[in-house]
């Protein structure tokens, strides 16, 4: 009878390699070797052959991680900078104070991704692009729409000298007005007047609170005095040819 010999297997279990860190004990050391050089080369050296990856793989690591970018371009640019800023941080690390150097960095540099990511943001909502127009929101659209532009010489021009026709005709008013609320209140309309390009913001309501704060008025005294100041307006509108375009 033939017996058939099993051989037996011996399986041996193989020992998994640890992955090395691209931030651990080495470049914690590697960084505290860096602020202990003295001389400016050899501060380099240690930086581009032992620190530089570890800071290249932080920074990639949480721009993926947290979706900082889509854009490969943009992720280039971003990483690129993330790691120029930790190479800026590099003095600032405190190792008397117990903390590791990955805890320190890994914070930096995302509290720098957080503060782009949040100027990007609002770079992007300041600023419109119009060359897909159907895309654009209705708010958007008609921010382009109103959008001052700059007019023409010669229309500049005009405006100047009605500017100053105008003022001419202020200033005749105040000439002609004697209560003291009526002189407060030309007073205040022509200061308003001259600063009216260094306003920001403008409508009817905003003018009289000028007006008011300038002149001191109640809203009830400046109210009066405004409609008294108006026929003095017309009065010279109408009697005077050269204010026939008012």
């Amino acid at each position: 009878m033939n017996m058939k010999l099993k051989k037996k297997t011996i399986k041996t279990k193989r020992k998994r390699k640890r992955k090395s860190l691209y931030f651990g004990k080495e470049a914690h050391a590697a960084i505290i070797e860096y602020q202990n050089a003295k001389c400016k080369d050899e501060r380099n050296k240690i930086y581009v052959d032992k620190i530089k990856h570890s800071f290249e793989k932080l920074s990639e690591n949480l721009i993926f991680i947290h979706g900082f970018s889509s854009n490969k371009e943009h992720f280039n640019i971003l990483k690129t900078d993330c790691v120029s800023f930790l190479y800026e941080t590099l003095e600032k690390f405190d190792r008397d104070r117990g903390s590791k150097a990955f805890s320190y960095f890994n914070v930096c540099a995302k509290n720098f991704l957080i503060i782009r990511s949040k100027k990007n943001l609002k770079n992007r909502r300041r600023n419109v692009s119009i060359e897909d127009f159907k895309s654009l929101s209705m708010v958007e659209k008609n921010t382009i729409e109103n959008y001052k532009v700059i007019p023409p010489q010669d229309q500049v021009m005009i405006i100047e000298e009605d500017k100053k026709l105008l003022r001419s005709v202020m200033l005749k008013i105040q000439s002609k007005v004697n209560n003291e609320n009526e002189k407060l209140c030309i007073d205040a309309i022509i200061t308003l007047f001259d600063k009216l390009d260094t306003l920001d913001f403008l409508n009817k309501r905003a003018i009289f609170v000028y007006l008011r704060e300038i002149s001191g008025l109640n809203p009830k005294q400046l109210s009066v005095a405004i409609s008294n100041i108006r026929k003095y307006y017309r009065e010279i509108v109408k009697n005077d040819d050269m204010y026939l375009f008012f």
